[in-house]
């Protein structure tokens, strides 16, 4: 047994060395912006809902938390009711427990295989035959117990290769989980916030068919007096058609934003969360985190799942490697064999084996090199798809800061684009009722107010989901989160 130990310790310490690449994580980017321009300090402001300036703060903390600085409760219950109950995160999480069994279970290969039998045999040897037995009966009952027990060491470590790529998967997996985690949480605030304009926009173009079907009636009694001619009621009718037409595309999108955020939040259309926003009690947060560029790679689930991807194909590359060089084994067996399952251990019963071999393998049709160069191709897919998926990282940030700053001054715009055609319509109105503009002016004005405040609201919206894409270009803070402590960037 000293020789069996010693001879186990000398091939354990010839593990020393790996064959193939050695990972190394890919360098940062070198570029110091994420837009051609520089970003100002700050967006532009405007009054009501949505309108506040937003300070842009490079290098500021992303909190886990992100969507709370809404302020928004309903908002909080629906993330809540999503992490709970969605589907997907659930299959995620169990994809992550899978792939952690999975690195543990092939860690079981740096150690000695141990395995118990036992064996019960009745036989009767021909009398043509030398006894198998001591003894000249022919006629015989065999019990065998044995215990073997083999170590491979791995002396080129493919063995430890391979482990290292089973722990690059379970990375790999841990980070497309918490992609999984972003994007829900993320299309769960960006779903609920068109939902809610697509609710204030209903109101709205209600509001236009009731007014625009008085101003009708006015027109009506006009004609009936003699004032109006019948192609200026006509026209009138068309334009409440046309409002009125306005209305079912307009139900349609908000079902479908509500069936979405159904199966987002893991419930039926049919059963849907109570709960909704109001877009006008949102608070735009005041602070916008901009991570550096080299912070990014660090921070985007998608980035380090890519990352995760390539340290494996690396790793498998030396496993590869390994597959086409001597192999050693190690094996000793022990056990005993009697007529009488008693006396299988008895004193001369026993019997023992010790063996070792090495494998090199000689022919194999080409399969082992040309799967050595299929793992390297598998590295070189796996380097490109990794810059890609940072381009787009950087793609989507450059993106998300521009559309915050754009649409800020859109929605200045619009603002005043609601105000001016609002005192606009009314003027009309009154003018109309005093008889000074005649009824096609009063149409112009009325399209131009319709138009202004359906824009209002979706400008609206954008400043919110604008922020909202933000967070998630820029990773989502997932490090600060309480349930992640043990994840280190």
């Amino acid at each position: 047994m000293r020789r069996v130990v010693a001879i186990l310790a000398g091939g354990a310490a010839l593990t020393a060395c790996a064959v193939g690449p050695n990972f190394h994580r890919p360098a940062p980017p070198t570029v110091a912006q994420y837009t051609p321009e520089p970003l100002p300090s700050a967006t532009v402001a405007a009054p009501g809902p949505a309108g506040a300036s937003q300070r842009f703060v490079p290098g500021a903390e992303i909190a886990g938390d992100w969507w709370t600085l809404f302020h928004s409760p309903a908002l909080d219950r629906l993330i809540a009711e999503t992490l709970r109950a969605n589907p997907d995160m659930a299959a995620a999480r169990a994809a992550l427990r899978s792939a952690h069994e999975t690195y543990l279970a092939s860690r079981g290969a740096f150690w000695p295989q141990a395995d118990a039998s036992y064996n019960y045999t009745r036989s009767k040897t021909s009398a043509a035959l030398s006894p198998v037995l001591s003894t000249s009966n022919d006629l015989y009952s065999l019990h065998t117990a044995q215990v073997s027990v083999t170590y491979t060491p791995d002396v080129f470590g493919g063995v430890r290769r391979g482990v290292e790529a089973a722990r690059a998967q379970e990375d790999q997996q841990r980070w497309q989980s918490e992609a999984t985690y972003l994007s829900l949480t993320s299309n769960l605030v960006v779903t609920a916030i068109a939902e809610a304009s697509l609710r204030d926009q209903i109101a709205a173009q209600k509001r236009v068919v009731a007014e625009t079907r008085q101003v009708l009636d006015i027109a009506l009694r006009q004609k009936d007096l003699g004032q109006l001619a019948g192609a200026d009621v006509a026209a009138q009718e068309a334009l409440l058609a046309q409002a009125e037409s306005a209305l079912p595309p307009l139900e349609k999108q908000w079902a479908q934003a509500r069936d979405l955020l159904a199966d987002i939040t893991g419930h039926a259309p049919s059963d849907a969360p109570a709960d909704r926003l109001d877009l006008a009690a949102l608070t735009l947060p005041a602070d916008l985190p901009v991570s550096l560029p080299s912070d990014l790679v660090r921070q985007r689930p998608d980035v380090l799942a890519a990352e995760a991807s390539l340290h494996a194909a690396s790793a498998e590359v030396g496993v590869a490697i390994a597959a086409r060089i001597p192999a050693f084994e190690l094996e000793a067996d022990a056990g005993g064999a009697a007529t009488r399952f008693a006396q299988m251990f008895a004193d001369g019963n026993g019997f023992w084996t010790l063996a070792g071999s090495v494998t090199q393998p000689i022919f194999h049709g080409g399969e082992l090199l040309h799967k050595q160069k299929a793992a390297e191709a598998s590295l070189d897919q796996a380097k490109a798809q990794y810059r890609s998926t940072v381009l787009a990282a950087f793609e989507n940030t450059a993106d998300a800061l521009q559309a915050i700053n754009t649409d800020a001054q859109a929605l200045t715009a619009a603002v005043r684009a609601e105000d001016a055609t609002r005192r606009s319509l009314d003027i009309a109105k009154d003018q109309l009722a005093a008889g000074q503009i005649s009824l096609p002016s009063l149409l112009l004005a009325e399209q131009a107010y319709d138009q202004a405040e359906i824009g209002l609201l979706q400008a609206q919206a954008a400043r919110c989901s604008d922020t909202a894409a933000l967070f998630q270009a820029l990773g989502g803070g997932w490090w600060k989160r309480s349930d992640l402590a043990e994840t280190r960037r």
